[in-house]
């Protein structure tokens, strides 16, 4: 079997921008291959050299002509690759792995095409990108290269300098390498074009010899071949002017979005009620609702009980009105049992009608419960709360004997507190009035979280135990079946058509 033959880019010569990948490689070659001029030195190695092991066999490529004058140029180092591809294929023809170190991209400008185009089709070959010494210049000026629809074009220093001018007028952006000994001549052809003014030159980008000014000022004498010139983007540097002046937070246009979290975790929330929890100067609500956000030192929290939903809401309004951007949180959806009604019923008052409000939907606990155990809710069904706090019992029970008259499949938040237990077997015997005593009632408990459970019980024997707040229950129709799966699990549905 041969040896596996790789082109690793290691990026413009910061050796923390190599990439996981091509370090993972260098450390694990059996040969390790770099180019260099006949002074021996090798930017590619020292890039490297972090990762090579004791051990590795090294071949070094050395340049029999760089920038020098000769005779034939590409003659000599056509013959020069056709010796260094020989050498290599000894090393894949034994098995070893061998790793070529390439300077920015192993494609893009790169000695190891030379070699690739030899031996790729020989022998199996992976090539690893690194970041071009073009990215690199542009991160380091801080100048992006192209915006919207502009044209980005890279040219070699090495064309003639009227093909250079006219090249450079034609583009939005450009890149210009190979510059050394050619620097004069593109710097005349960014006069003629007439983009000097707008160009920059970066040398040796991301080492701690580089040095970055605008082109028009640097000494011809003094750019070395691991040069560039940079033409960045025109439409990021006019649309940058044109931008409006930053707005501080309580300064701009307020607004209160009321955020349902669903029934748990990050999972259960959607993306434009993570954009709206992101965005937000102030976060509000219920303390346990509100520590499921994670924290931001840019935001302020504002935690709460949760019997003060009148005084959230105006809290909320009133930071809005102050210019902030405010999140109320509320767990499911905000506008079942929860706080969209409370806001907006406070943001009706006339002092707060120019206040914006939006309401974000989120996954209701009675949908989380049913996806559980199968689909109870598929037909008609309605909700209400057990709860007693904002209604009085009777209009409870009266509103169950309705809904069990009428056969639907019946949703119950807040059956239980700490404090109130007795209205499950309350409600229990409501229900037994108009349904079988074998009714399917699903008793699902903190859906979607770390004590989830999911559990089925005929409503004959529904009880308290174990169910409190963060229980809800649901209560299956005429039609509602139960039915054991083939893997032993319960499921339990309402069939869509209802018999005539």
């Amino acid at each position: 079997m041969t040896g596996h033959l790789y082109g690793v880019g290691l990026g413009p010569g910061d050796p923390e921008l190599i990439t996981v990948k091509a370090a993972r490689l260098v450390e694990g070659a059996d040969v390790v291959v770099h180019h260099a001029a006949r002074h021996g030195r090798s930017i590619a190695r020292r890039i490297a050299a972090p990762h090579l092991r004791e051990g590795q066999i090294e071949e070094a490529l050395i340049y029999p002509v760089t920038t020098e004058k000769t005779d034939d140029y590409r003659a000599v180092l056509e013959e020069f690759y056709e010796r260094c591809a020989a050498r290599l294929a000894e090393h894949l023809d034994a098995g070893r792995d061998v790793v070529v170190l390439c300077e920015g991209d192993p494609f893009f400008y790169g000695s190891y095409m030379h070699l690739h185009k030899r031996l790729s089709g020989r022998y199996p070959t992976t090539v690893v990108p690194g970041v071009t010494s073009v990215s690199a210049a542009s991160a380091e000026l801080g100048r992006p290269l192209v915006e919207r629809d502009e044209v980005l074009t890279v040219l070699p220093g090495t064309l003639p300098p009227d093909d250079l001018a006219r090249r450079l007028a034609a583009t939005d952006s450009a890149a210009v390498l190979k510059l050394g000994r050619t620097f004069g001549g593109v710097r005349a052809a960014l006069d003629e074009a007439g983009r000097l003014d707008d160009a920059w030159y970066v040398e040796r980008a991301t080492t701690d010899q580089q040095r970055a000014l605008p082109l028009a000022e640097v000494d011809p004498e003094s750019v070395p071949y691991f040069s560039v010139a940079i033409l960045p983007s025109r439409v990021h540097e006019q649309t940058r002017r044109d931008l409006p002046e930053p707005v501080a937070a309580g300064e701009g246009r307020g607004e209160v979005v009321i955020v349902g979290l669903g029934p748990a975790g990050r999972e259960w929330l959607t993306p434009e009620a993570q954009d709206a929890l992101a965005t937000a100067d102030d976060l509000v609500g219920y303390a346990p609702y509100l520590a499921r956000v994670p924290a931001n030192p840019r935001q302020e929290r504002h935690a709460s009980d949760n019997r003060v939903e009148s005084e959230r809401a105006e809290f909320a309004l009133a930071l809005a009105e102050r210019g902030r951007r405010v999140a109320v949180v509320s767990s499911g959806d905000p506008g079942v049992f929860a706080m969209a009604a409370a806001v907006l019923e406070v943001a009706a008052e006339d002092r707060w009608k120019d206040v914006p409000v939006r309401v974000l939907p989120g996954l209701t606990a009675a949908n989380a419960v049913a996806s559980r155990i199968g689909a109870p809710l598929g037909h008609d069904y309605c909700v209400l709360s057990l709860s007693d706090r904002l209604k009085p019992w009777d209009v409870i029970a009266s509103r169950l004997a309705a809904a069990a008259a009428a056969d639907l499949v019946i949703a119950i938040y807040n059956p239980a507190s700490k404090t109130r237990k007795e209205q499950v077997a309350k409600a229990r015997d409501v229900l037994l009035e108009h349904r079988s005593p074998d009714t399917p009632v699903v008793i699902g408990r903190d859906v979607g979280g770390p004590e989830e459970s999911v559990r089925v019980v005929r409503l004959a024997d529904l009880d308290a135990d174990g169910v409190d707040m963060r229980t809800l229950l649901l209560v299956g129709s005429s039609q509602t079946t139960a039915a054991e799966r083939g893997d032993g699990r319960t499921t339990v549905f309402t069939p869509r058509r209802y018999p005539s």
